[in-house]
């Protein structure tokens, strides 16, 4: 989630045990550790098990972790080889030594011919946008042409749009009612959301984009797609558009994103809800998720019903109830929304799907689990609010190592991401934890089933968090990325900050949690349970052990982790959204460097990050000023890395993204993709 977004309203009134409460009890059960081992000890809790994701092994069970875990020689080798960088507050990105970092496809660059090349000035129209990199770049992968590691589509998530930075002169407003009146600057917002698909290829030591190529396109705010999974041609998607329910139009606050096995990408639709309004009565389902009742994000509601609208495209963000049915309204248009979506990279012609089995909430990230042939796919996903929940879904359809290249990659969606359950965390002091199932026969807190407050399997999945609060899911601090760990199968995933905690406990003895920190967990016997611990926890240098539970130094403290994303060599990348003043006067936002799985100790037991083997996390890059880095993208040889520069204040200057810019010389920001490379070639970290 970026800087320039607005910070989400905590909607959660569930009043569910909270992850400190529960994160309090379960380091107080080891409170004997602190005196006979010392804070690092604690801090490390190192006994954690390695079970990966569907394991009949119990040793990931929460047992103490007494004894060696036999699949700990299943384990990365790589060994970082680069020295961790010092922070760095400038207008420009930092590497290490060694390497080179390259600026590819900014905000504006075209894709094909029907776009004008990129005007300085700002003087690009809405269908020049609708044809060039989109706004404010975020989630990321590369999908390899013809088995290439030098040739291949880049898929890119746009998060949000800066009006003032599209419009120049600033947005056309009306001067007595201060609506917005201009129909092309909307539609030119519209067309700077959503996704890119890019061919680029490595030509000597330079990446660059292939133009026009037939692959080249956009996704957009006002894209059609197609509904599939339980919501689909259901009432609750009926709208004028689509009177059956089957499809919409756009994808929203594309932030976080995953790939699948068969070759797609997922992009995740984060803080959708601002950019709808409903001026009359709101259903339960919005006031839970955060739909307006006042305005929209960037007032595209504003030239509703104006005679200039092609196909109703402003009015239906305002969807407040106008008609007798939903089928002659925008009532249910944001119901269209929230959702994972699948997109084929290599298929021109494909349209995207929103897959509604994985729930509808503000997701952030989506990635799928340790595959293994004849046992279901995982897919995992957190939504991103203070004091929101982690889910899970298991697919009904067993994998097949044969749909790994499918004739028809959307059959092979439909397959595993249409059909199966989805459910919701819940953590226990033990460092165990249960996975709720969110069905119409699942427990309530009450006493009930969900089946009592809802009438179907899609009415749950349409407000997915309310189904959550009712069966007693923990609240945690802003659930982000998550990653799996190719080696063990652990999940992780950050959880970025939360400054409304006002209780301390052992683990985060400051009253607001502005650092946040990484929890992973190995799945358990079966479907419901696991185990889980605190990998890492953000902190400044300065601050006092009992913040600094990790033991961080200047050459590796953070704030606010963000991305997460494994390579295949089991290398975790960590990226920063900061906001901790403690961090961002000595940095601006960056990426790390870390090999959980071989941090184990002379037992072979799992460990984490504390005072003793901290020098494990090395800074690898620096963000420009202004800017959140995000996105992570690998080539398969490793000897490519792709990162986004998201909001820049005064970057980039050149082709070179480590140029800085010259004193007192301004530039117009433009988001844009980083490609690191090593200046022998070799392979990126190690």
């Amino acid at each position: 989630m970026s800087k320039a977004t607005f910070d989400p309203t905590c909607y959660n009134k569930s009043g569910n045990e909270t992850f400190q409460q529960v994160l309090d009890k379960h380091l107080s059960r080891r409170t004997a550790l602190k005196s006979t081992l010392g804070l690092g000890a604690l801090t490390a809790l190192s006994t954690f098990g390695l079970a990966g994701c569907g394991s009949d092994s119990d040793s990931g069970k929460a047992n103490g972790g007494s004894g060696t875990n036999p699949e700990v020689a299943n384990r990365s080798t790589a060994v970082l080889n680069f020295e961790s960088i010092p922070g760095s507050l400038l207008d420009a990105v930092a590497v290490p030594a060694g390497y080179s970092a390259q600026v590819l496809v900014p905000w504006g660059t075209p894709l094909n011919a029907k776009a004008s090349a990129w005007d300085n000035a700002g003087n690009n129209s809405a269908e020049d946008q609708a044809n060039a990199m989109g706004m404010n770049h975020d989630g990321m992968h590369f999908f390899p042409l013809n088995d290439a590691a030098d040739d291949g589509l880049l898929c890119i998530n746009h998060e949000y749009i800066e009006p003032d930075a599209l419009h120049p002169s600033g947005p056309t407003t009306d001067a007595g009612t201060n609506l917005r009146t201009s129909a092309e600057e909307i539609r030119k917002e519209i067309n700077a959301h959503g996704v890119s698909v890019v061919r680029v290829k490595l030509t000597g030591n330079q990446w660059a984009i292939v133009d026009n190529d037939p692959l080249n396109r956009r996704f957009t705010a006002a894209t059609v797609m197609d509904m599939a999974g339980p919501l689909a041609y259901t009432s609750y998607l009926e709208t004028r558009f689509s009177p059956d329910g089957s499809q919409t139009r756009g994808t929203l606050n594309n932030c976080g994103n995953g790939y699948t096995p068969w070759g797609t990408y997922l992009t995740c639709e984060e803080n959708w809800p601002g950019y709808f309004v409903n001026k009359g009565t709101k259903t339960e389902e919005q006031n839970r998720i955060g739909v307006s009742g006042s305005g929209t994000r960037y007032g595209w509601d504003d030239l509703a019903g104006d005679a200039d609208e092609r196909l109703d495209e402003f009015t239906r963000f305002d969807v407040t109830p106008t008609a007798a049915s939903a089928a002659a309204d925008y009532r249910n248009e944001a119901n269209g929304f929230g959702y994972i979506v699948e997109i084929d990279p290599y298929n021109a012609n494909a349209r995207a799907v929103k897959r509604t089995a994985l729930g509808r909430f503000r997701h952030e990230g989506c990635a799928f689990g340790k595959l293994e042939a004849g046992k279901p796919i995982v897919f995992y996903s957190g939504h991103d609010s203070k004091f929101e929940y982690i889910y899970k879904f298991v697919s009904d359809a067993v994998w097949d190592p044969a749909d790994a290249n499918p004739a028809s990659r959307r059959a092979v969606g439909d397959k595993y991401m249409d059909h199966g359950t989805l459910y919701v965390a819940k953590f226990s002091e033990d460092g165990a934890g249960t996975w709720l199932p969110l069905t119409m026969n699942s427990p309530t807190t009450g006493g009930g089933v969900l089946g009592d407050t809802f009438d179907s399997l899609a009415a749950i999945l349409l407000n997915t968090a309310g189904a959550a609060d009712l069966v007693g899911a923990t609240p945690m601090d802003r659930p982000e990325w998550t990653t799996v760990d190719p080696f063990t199968g652990t999940v992780y995933l950050t959880l970025t900050n939360n400054s409304s905690r006002t209780e301390a406990n052992v683990a985060n003895p400051r009253l607001k949690n502005y650092f946040g920190h990484i929890i992973r967990w190995d799945e358990g016997s079966d479907a419901t349970s696991f185990s889980w611990d605190i990998f890492l926890f953000g902190s400044p240098a300065s601050a006092d052990a009992d913040t600094n539970l990790s033991g961080l130094t200047e050459l590796n403290m953070f704030a606010s982790p963000d991305g997460l994303a494994f390579d295949e060599r089991g290398i975790l990348w960590v990226q920063t959204d900061n906001g901790a003043a403690d961090v961002t006067s000595y940095t601006n936002d960056q990426m790390l460097a870390i090999v959980p799985s071989a941090m184990v100790d002379e037992q072979g037991q799992q460990q984490v990050v504390n005072g003793g083997n901290q020098t494990q996390l090395k800074r690898f890059f620096v963000g420009p000023n202004g800017c959140e880095v995000t996105g992570f993208a690998i080539s398969p040889d490793y000897k490519s890395v792709f990162i986004n520069i998201q909001h820049p204040e005064n970057w980039p200057y050149s082709d070179n993204a480590a140029e800085q810019t010259p004193a007192g010389q301004t530039v117009r920001p433009r988001a844009a993709t980083v490609v690191i490379r090593r200046h022998d070639g070799g392979e990126i970290g190690v």
